[in-house]
């Protein structure tokens, strides 16, 4: 029997695990991988793409930034004495969630389109961290960000053609090109 030695945490956007999300769990699983969606909202709900303003405001106003971050320390503290290698891959509001745990001691970290990053530049990884940003995001300048994070330990930059929802093909801001190559870089980086 093989064993599982890399645990993956995919966290979601402020839409919920929706098909996307579960698209990418898949695409991590393997004979040597558990991959777990976590989602935020305890019964699991899922918005639609045109609840983008109704998503974001439950998840500010019922959920915020902090309170995951206590239960899923709890859970990735507990998968690394069960695995060799944790891994979390955050888009969105899970990529800034995931910027926050990359102090704990996990193998590596990808935070994909996490704009609130922005917010905790004050944070030192301390494992290999991937940060995917868009070429234009609405409400900030990307590469005021990009420079921000290219002087901090452990963490790459890497910045895709299109705006923010640019890997999820079920977003209007889906970008194809951008995609393959960002998942490229994913598989490369974990």
């Amino acid at each position: 029997m093989i064993r599982k030695n890399r645990k993956i945490f995919i966290l979601h956007e402020i839409y919920g695990v929706n098909d996307f999300i579960r698209e990418q769990a898949l695409a991590y699983n393997d004979a040597y991988t558990d991959v777990e969606c976590i989602h935020f909202y305890s019964d699991e709900k899922i918005f639609s793409y045109t609840q983008e303003e109704e998503a974001y405001a439950h998840f500010t106003n019922e959920i915020g930034f902090d309170a995951p971050l206590k239960i899923l320390a709890r859970k990735l503290k507990t998968a690394i004495q069960q695995y060799d290698k944790v891994l979390v891959i955050g888009f969105s509001i899970g990529a800034t969630i995931a910027w926050r745990l990359s102090t704990l001691p996990l193998h590596r970290v990808v935070c994909v389109y996490g704009s609130r990053i922005r917010q905790y530049l004050d944070l030192q990884p301390s494992c290999p961290t991937l940060i995917l940003l868009p070429s234009h995001e609405k409400s900030f300048n990307v590469q005021d960000l990009k420079q921000a994070l290219n002087h901090i330990q452990y963490v790459q930059t890497i910045q895709f053609p299109g705006e923010h929802g640019f890997m999820d093909c079920y977003n209007s801001a889906y970008h194809y090109e951008s995609a393959i190559h960002a998942h490229t870089y994913i598989k490369n980086f974990i």
